[in-house]
């Protein structure tokens, strides 16, 4: 029986995947063979050597010290596009928040309730001019990072009947196919910045992208732009967005993540990380997290990881192993020549390499006895390697 252990509140129409026969699922579990979480910060807990798997519900693993798993071969899964929507939609808000004079006409309105009927409707007939907005449709759109939210968000700009341009230094083929043809491609940061009236970012908090929206990428801002962050609070220097604020060339900073110095300014739209915050956007990332898990602890496959590569094999047989090794020549040979040498015959394999590491799906004609499960995890460069279906493998 699989042990899956669980941080945060995890959506049941997730968890209710794990079938009671194959799996125990709780959060007290001291050694399990998986966790699942949405914003519990892993790095200062210990992982116990059970551990082969972890998913994110959501799209974001920069709580996850996913390096360290790495080289205790532990699978870091996330749910990339299972919260796009809501994103997108919150996106949306927002544009029309910084565009038209909404909150202030609300507080305003807010602000009357000594008048009576007959004073009301002249007085906001009055005050209506000084809450005077502008309309998105026309206007030019950027978004940066064109993965499955960007991809969302800039498709939707274009249905809203605005012109739109994108920048992504490592957009995938497959995010490429589900760009809308109207949507044009930037080659730098700096002439995205130039010619938008809206920005919106949408890139993964990792170093190279820290800072990324700093004092030089402000400066080529054009006048009156407004900036939207609905990414990770990294991405953006907060000293220089408030300088480019006082400055008067931006506009309007709608953001998920507010500092201090940010909430009681008017031209900033704060809110509370409510990005992925819907109950459709939770359940589908904690459906799609669970069903990762049970396919990898089942079978072996590996969809949507953040550190390990791409790779599904179907079952040939009932026997299969898999083993993830540093990326070096020879690991591989020297394993299927280990099952040459005790006469197990392979029926099917595949193997596939992200980076610094390799991992293998074998199928075997009869199942991997415990002894030879621990001959494969001794040869050289091997990091982590299993016999499914499971068993006890000798110390």
């Amino acid at each position: 029986m699989f042990q899956i252990r669980t941080y945060n509140q995890i959506a049941s129409i997730g968890l209710d995947n794990f079938s009671h026969d194959n799996y125990e699922v709780a959060s007290g579990i001291n050694e399990p063979d998986a966790i699942i979480l949405r914003s519990f910060k892993l790095h200062d807990e210990p992982l116990p050597d059970s551990v082969k798997a972890i998913a994110r519900a959501g799209a974001g693993v920069n709580n996850v010290p996913v390096e360290k798993c790495s080289q205790k071969g532990i699978v870091v899964f996330n749910t990339p596009g299972a919260n796009a929507n809501a994103v997108k939609e919150l996106v949306l808000s927002a544009m029309l928040l910084c565009s038209r004079g909404a909150i202030a006409g609300i507080n305003h309105c807010r602000g009357l309730v000594d008048l009576s009927d007959q004073e009301m409707s002249p007085a906001l007939e009055e005050a209506k001019k000084h809450f005077k907005g502008h309309e998105i449709a026309g206007k030019t759109l950027g978004v940066i990072g064109l993965g499955a939210i960007g991809a969302n968000v800039a498709n939707m700009g274009i249905d809203l009947g605005m012109k739109v341009v994108g920048f992504d230094p490592a957009i995938s083929i497959e995010a490429a196919w589900r760009l809308s043809s109207k949507i044009e491609k930037m080659e730098n940061l700096h002439s995205l910045m130039a010619r938008c009236d809206y920005i919106t970012l949408h890139v993964p908090a990792i170093e190279a992208t820290k800072n990324l929206i700093n004092s030089a990428a402000l400066a080529h801002l054009k006048q009156d732009a407004c900036l939207l962050n609905f990414a990770r609070g990294e991405i953006t220097d907060s000293d220089a967005v408030i300088a480019a604020l006082d400055s008067g060339r931006l506009h309007r900073f709608a953001t998920d993540f507010p500092t201090h110095a940010m909430i009681s300014r008017e031209d900033v739209i704060p809110m509370p990380h409510l990005g992925a915050s819907t109950e459709e956007a939770e359940d589908n990332c904690a459906i799609m997290a669970c069903n990762q898990l049970i396919d990898f602890l089942e079978n072996g496959n590996i969809k949507n990881s953040v550190n390990f590569p791409p790779i599904s094999l179907e079952r040939t047989t009932p026997y299969r192993i898999t083993f993830a090794n540093e990326n070096v020549a020879g690991v591989l040979g020297k394993v299927l020549s280990l099952l040459a040498e005790r006469n197990v015959n392979v029926t099917d394999m595949v193997n596939k390499s992200r980076h610094n590491i390799a991992y293998n799906i074998i199928d075997l004609e009869d199942q991997a006895s415990a002894d030879l499960i621990t001959a494969i995890h001794k040869i050289d460069h091997v990091i982590a390697v299993r016999a499914l279906p499971e068993i006890n493998v000798l110390s």
